[in-house]
């Protein structure tokens, strides 16, 4: 096995973490973060690089809540006949004491030809451990959830683009929009579509495989609304409350939308200058600027002071939220007519 020198462990223990596409085989590795996903493939890596270069590789799996004292110490020996070995460490964060002191001890004296790669999802339990990992120079991979549409986005894009494939913008954001909850099911739509397509992956292909699973969230509501599709938007806003969706979470999303109409109207200059002084993605100009064309700033003002009084009626000054989010979409879909 090959390892990275010293001092250059030690400055990926000093940073937030190695991202889990570019892990390389180390002494000891910390997955940290409860993404499963990242933490499988990043494993994943090192597994077939040591593979590569010692095809005789000794793959040994333990559970760190269900340890026996003296199985590291057995395990990390060195082998009689010089394999090289991965030892793959899960629940970090239920560890009992024997592994955390077997695991304190193993530091000291790392074994050579071992990688020994352990994967803590979170809280506080081992933080000793935790602690003297990263003071030992261990390899730190981030292992978090990717809780923003614009992270999936570029997850979904170097899926694809490690397959020397294309997906265009629409299909891009429709992707992500079906299946993106979970990093694991998107990341099995994207091999999904490499797989049974060819060619550049368009919003028609998302919604030939996808399109039933896109989620009824607030933003498809208000994109609804403010298109005029009042009926569907009512439709869609009932099935998002029956299935659990929060009113106050409804109310924020349409307001988000409105405003963001609000900003674009009858304003001049190309969408990539109107993004940087917005604050805003050009694509969300764009979509602004379309939603913008239905309406009039009397019909914009009536929408602003509708989503404000069912604002403060869903978080409180009302008995029914649920017609106050009616009464503002329908108000909505209706003010874009004029």
């Amino acid at each position: 096995m090959t390892a990275r020198p010293a001092a250059s462990r030690r400055e990926s223990a000093g940073s937030p973490g190695l991202h889990w596409r570019t892990v390389v085989p180390a002494p000891v590795v910390l997955l940290s973060g409860p993404e499963e996903y990242a933490a499988g493939q990043a494993v994943e890596r090192i597994r077939r690089s040591l593979r590569d270069a010692r095809p005789d590789l000794e793959d040994v799996k333990l559970d760190a809540g269900r340890y026996e004292a003296g199985d590291l110490t057995i395990h990390g020996s060195p082998s009689l006949f010089g394999e090289a070995k991965l030892i793959e460490v899960s629940g970090l964060a239920q560890m009992n004491d024997d592994f955390l002191q077997d695991t304190l001890r193993y530091l000291a004296d790392p074994a050579p030809d071992v990688v020994l790669a352990m994967h803590h999802s979170g809280g506080n339990r081992g933080k000793k451990l935790l602690d003297a990992l990263k003071a030992s120079g261990a390899t730190v991979v981030d292992c978090q959830p990717l809780k923003k549409d614009s992270d999936k986005t570029d997850f979904v894009v170097e899926e694809f683009r490690a397959a020397g494939r294309r997906i265009g913008g629409g299909a891009l954001r429709s992707l992500v929009a079906a299946v993106g909850s979970q990093l694991a099911e998107l990341a099995a739509a994207c091999q999904q579509l490499i797989s049974d397509t060819a060619g550049e992956i368009t919003e028609e292909t998302v919604e030939k495989y996808y399109g039933g699973r896109v989620e009824v969230t607030g933003f498809k509501v208000a994109d609804a609304a403010l298109a005029g599709r009042g009926g569907q938007a009512l439709s869609m806003l009932r099935h998002a409350l029956a299935t659990g969706a929060d009113p106050v979470l409804l109310t924020a999303a349409l307001a988000m939308k409105v405003r963001a109409v609000a900003k674009v109207h009858q304003v001049r200059g190309s969408s990539g200058q109107l993004a940087k002084e917005l604050g805003m993605a050009p694509w969300q100009v764009d979509q602004a600027r379309r939603d913008a064309q239905r309406f009039s700033s009397e019909g914009l003002v009536e929408c602003i002071q509708v989503l404000a009084e069912a604002d403060a009626q869903v978080k409180g000054a009302s008995r029914d939220p649920v017609y106050a989010v009616e009464r503002a979409v329908t108000t909505i879909a209706l003010a874009g007519r004029g």
